[in-house]
């Protein structure tokens, strides 16, 4: 069962996701909060694989939350954002958010994005895509143009693909026939390589380069 930490400021928000986040899709609720430092809390107490964090709430908001859990080396975050949330997608994407996906998308959407996150993978929904792209772009300046893609491996490429695809380690090396411990030394060579901090991030630079 993977474990899942609800935060969102609305109860009916909590009480749609954890409708659609059911025991017989492979989900146990183990906690629900109204804002980020009671997620804080509840994260260390319960040890979720997976927290849907909300981005606007009062007090300690998800972008915070979201930066300290990681901090911490805590759990993946897939943050939960509306069409209006632009200004805040940068701040969520340099907290460390492993994924983004609409509170309006389908529970099949949802389902697979939680799926992904959790196993390690990342998700990052295609309605919010362009944003995320440009918040990604308006969090690089100083920062030059990042290093192209040219410098991979055709194998590395491969890698770079699939986890923009939302693959996991073990669903990467399924793939491509190679060994997960293969698959974790091409995506440090990657981040290396393109300057990435993350598979967010790599997501995101695989999005912007065409690549899927």
């Amino acid at each position: 069962m993977i474990r899942v930490l609800l935060v969102d400021d609305q109860p009916l928000v909590r009480e749609g996701l954890g409708r659609i986040l059911r025991p017989r899709d492979g989900f146990d609720i183990v906690g629900e909060a109204s804002d980020g430092a009671e997620a804080l809390a509840l994260a260390g107490e319960t040890q979720p694989d997976v927290v849907l964090m909300d981005i606007r709430m009062r007090g300690m908001d998800g972008v915070e939350a979201t930066r300290e859990l990681r901090r911490r080396d805590g759990p993946p975050v897939l943050v939960l954002t509306t069409f209006d949330d632009d200004e805040v997608l940068a701040g969520a994407l340099s907290a460390g958010a492993a994924g983004f996906i609409l509170k309006e998308s389908s529970a099949e959407d949802i389902v697979r994005a939680a799926h992904a996150v959790a196993g390690g993978a990342a998700w990052l929904d295609p309605a919010v895509a362009p944003r995320v792209l440009d918040a990604y772009r308006a969090g690089q300046p100083g920062r030059g143009t990042p290093p192209s893609a040219e410098g991979l491996s055709e194998r590395e490429l491969d890698v770079l693909r699939l986890m923009a695809r939302g693959r996991n380690n073990r669903e990467i090396a399924d793939e491509l026939y190679i060994s997960e411990a293969t698959v974790k030394t091409h995506i440090t060579h990657i981040f290396t390589k393109l300057d990435l901090r993350d598979r967010a991030a790599a997501i995101v630079y695989a999005f912007d380069r065409g690549l899927v």
